[in-house]
């Protein structure tokens, strides 16, 4: 460089400033080396001195243990598993016997757990690191986006009541700037909180905080929208928005239920081809069992719940008798229609038409994405699992792991649901549209009364009036 200068020196000048500019940006380009090795001196230490996540504890009930202990490993883990399994099912219909409300809270308590796993996992990793502030701002950071994230929830589907309480327009009126608000003191809480040697790591937890919060609160918001269509939605694998978009629930979540058992159940019996190497256990056979039997269990659990009202109509809250409903009048989507067998099929089934709910097309396609897609969720999962070289998110669940552990796919299919809901069936939503409207001012709501009043006149719907 010493050399390069010199020759520069040398070189006719034609602009004396641009020169000393150029001197300038050679110097500090001499410095750069040095400041990068003083920052990664000061900052994050090497992944190998990284301290690991402590290995979960076995918590599998002592008489569950003394009861399986003549048994292999092997099978002790199966029996585990499948009386655990059969135990969160049973859980599982109970609340949904108790009804929507119940189901809402089941969601926002997966979530918090959820969130509360990823977040020890980070926590344990680097506490040594002693940084200030980190669980308490990332609990806070939860609470403002589930207040942001369920106050719209409340100010579209409870729009009436609000509007009867005068204590709660304020909120409602404003939500969005009072959330905002929230979120910026916890920002500036977080700059407040850094400290000298430690920016960098602290950055990396700080997007550790927010990227978990984009896979568990928005995630489950979503799954409290399907259950606003209708629990028969969120089955799959799975408002008051339109009662097309009944049954949103119970469909896609029991999809995913089901591919994980017989991905299980066939990798168990019949495994022996590998599928990926983020989760070794994972084989051809279960993956492609579990798939079949996914689509097929859709197809038929789908026809039982579509012929009942409380599974198919979207939840709504009636504000005079201050509870939640599901009654309605079944459209076409789960009314019983008669279908062409296609001719290939036809000389093998013997039938020429089919009876089926137009839902149970639907179910294919959910079905199809809980067993080709939504075990994608599991393998980021297994992946992650892997970066910090664990085996469980947690040991809630004996046999299983961490709530996490069970509801990887599910998030990825709750997604999936509300695009597929939003793109192939929901259309204008005639409800929300009203509950907007009651809200107005009187003279707004003659504004829009005479505006349609004369439009549907101009379409021949309307007889005009004969009055002046």
């Amino acid at each position: 460089m010493a050399a390069r200068r010199r020759r520069r020196r040398a070189a006719p000048e034609e602009d004396g400033e641009e020169e000393e500019e150029e001197e300038e940006e050679e110097e500090g380009s001499d410095q750069e080396p040095d400041l990068i090795e003083r920052l990664d001196d000061l900052d994050l230490r090497n992944d190998s001195d990284v301290p690991d996540v402590p290995p979960s504890i076995d918590s599998t009930p002592e008489i569950l243990r003394r009861a399986l202990s003549g048994l292999s490993a092997r099978w002790k883990n199966w029996w585990i598993r499948g009386i655990l399994t059969l135990a969160m099912i049973s859980v599982f219909f109970l609340i949904i016997y108790m009804g929507s409300f119940m189901l809402m809270l089941l969601v926002l308590s997966i979530q918090v757990k959820c969130f509360h796993e990823i977040i020890t996992i980070g926590y344990r990793v680097y506490h040594s690191y002693d940084l200030p502030w980190f669980r308490s701002l990332s609990w806070y950071f939860l609470l403002c986006v589930n207040y942001f994230f369920y106050g719209e929830t409340v100010a579209d589907y409870f729009g009436t009541f609000v509007q009867r309480r005068e204590q709660l327009q304020f909120l409602i009126r404003y939500h969005r700037f009072i959330s905002f608000a929230l979120y910026l003191a916890g920002f500036c809480m977080f700059v407040l909180s850094l400290v000298k040697k430690h920016y960098r790591l602290q950055f990396y937890m700080f997007a550790w905080t927010h990227v978990t919060l984009l896979i568990t609160v928005t995630q489950s918001h979503l799954v409290i929208q399907n259950l606003f269509e209708g629990m028969i939605w969120e089955s799959v694998n799975c408002k008051l928005r339109q009662k097309e978009e009944h049954g949103r629930f119970l469909v896609p979540i029991s999809s995913v239920i089901c591919n994980d058992i017989a991905a299980y159940i066939f990798g168990f019996f019949f495994g022996r081809t590998p599928l990926i190497k983020l989760s070794p256990k994972k084989t051809w056979e279960g993956f492609i069992g579990g798939g079949i039997s996914t689509v097929v269990f859709g197809f038929i659990f789908s026809y039982f719940l579509a012929q009942h009202q409380y599974f198919v109509c979207p939840v709504e809250y009636k504000s005079e008798t201050n509870r939640f409903v599901t009654e309605c009048e079944p459209l076409e989507l789960f009314q019983m229609k008669k279908y062409s067998v296609p001719l290939l099929l036809r000389s093998v089934l013997g039938w020429e038409t089919v009876n089926m709910y137009p839902f149970q097309m639907h179910s294919i396609a959910l079905s199809t994405f809980a067993s080709l897609i939504g075990p994608f969720g599991g393998f980021f999962a297994s992946g992650f699992k892997r970066a910090f070289k664990i085996k469980d998110f947690a040991d809630t669940i004996p046999g299983h792991g961490g709530i996490m552990d069970r509801f990887d796919c599910q998030y990825l299919m709750a997604t999936f649901v509300h695009v597929y809901i939003t793109s192939f069936i929901r259309g204008p939503n005639p409800s929300k549209l009203l509950k907007q409207l009651l809200v107005l001012q009187p003279e707004q709501q003659l504004n829009v009364y005479n505006t349609l009043k004369s439009h549907l006149v101009e379409k021949g719907i309307l007889q005009p009036s004969l009055r002046g």
